[in-house]
C-alpha cells in the first residue's frame, strides 16, 4: 500500500528533541524527568514501527500518549513558574533523594558559576558556597521554552497520528485482502450451471 511509506507521526527532529531534552535532565539529575522523556521515547518508537508495518493500533497509542505527554509538560511549566504553590528549589523532581536543580540553572546563557571556600565554618572545610552571576535568561525560563516546545511537537504529533490512522482506516476499508480492488476475487471462475452440464454429458 502507498501509505506503508508514510513518514511515522514524530519525524526524526521530534526525536532528537526529546533526546535532547533526555540528555539535559541527566546532567541536572531530574529523575522524574527522565523517566518521563525515557517513557516518551519508546512510546515514538512505538508510533514509528506502528506507521512502518501499518499497525493503527500502534499510533493511536502514540496519540493517546500525546495527551499525557502534554499535560506532563504544562506540570512543568507550572512547576517552574511556581504556580498553584509549587516551589522550582523544591525536590520534588528528583524524589527527594538530592538538592540537584535544573542543569540550566549553573550552565544557562551567560552564566557565570564562581565557588567560594567555606572554611570559616566548623565542618564544611571541604565545602565551597557556589554562586551563578551574568546569566542572560533565569534557568526557570529556559526549561519553560523547552516544555512549550515538547507541547507544541506533541500537538503537531497527534494531528499526523489522526490522520495517519484515517488513511489507514480508508484503506481497509476499501482494500479486499484477497482479491485486492477487484470485487471478485482472484480464485473466482465462472462456472456453467450445473444442468447445463448435465445436458452436454447425456448428448
Amino acid at each position: 500500500r502507498g501509505c506503508r511509506s508514510c513518514n511515522s507521526p514524530c519525524p526524526s527532529p521530534f526525536q532528537l528533541a526529546a533526546l535532547e531534552r533526555q540528555v539535559f535532565d541527566f546532567l541536572g539529575y531530574q529523575w522524574a524527568p527522565i523517566l518521563a522523556n525515557f517513557l516518551h521515547i519508546i512510546i515514538v518508537i512505538l508510533g514509528l514501527f506502528g506507521t512502518i508495518q501499518y499497525r493503527p493500533r500502534y499510533i493511536v497509542v502514540y496519540a493517546i500518549w500525546t495527551a499525557v505527554w502534554v499535560t506532563w509538560n504544562i506540570f512543568i511549566i507550572c512547576f517552574y513558574l511556581e504556580v498553584g504553590g509549587l516551589s522550582k528549589d523544591s525536590e520534588l523532581l528528583t524524589f527527594n533523594i538530592s538538592r540537584h536543580q535544573s542543569w540550566w540553572s549553573e550552565n544557562g546563557p551567560g552564566c557565570v558559576r564562581k565557588e567560594a571556600p567555606m572554611s570559616g565554618i566548623k565542618g564544611l572545610d571541604n565545602h565551597s558556597y557556589i554562586s551563578v552571576i551574568g546569566c542572560a535568561l533565569e534557568y526557570r525560563y529556559i526549561e519553560v521554552m523547552h516544555s512549550s516546545f515538547q507541547i507544541l511537537i506533541a500537538l503537531v504529533g497527534f494531528v499526523y497520528a489522526c490522520y495517519v490512522v484515517s488513511v489507514f482506516t480508508e484503506e481497509e476499508d476499501s482494500f479486499d485482502f484477497i482479491g485486492g480492488f477487484d470485487p471478485f476475487p482472484l480464485y473466482h471462475v465462472n462456472e456453467k450451471p450445473t444442468n447445463l452440464l448435465f445436458k452436454q454429458t447425456y448428448l
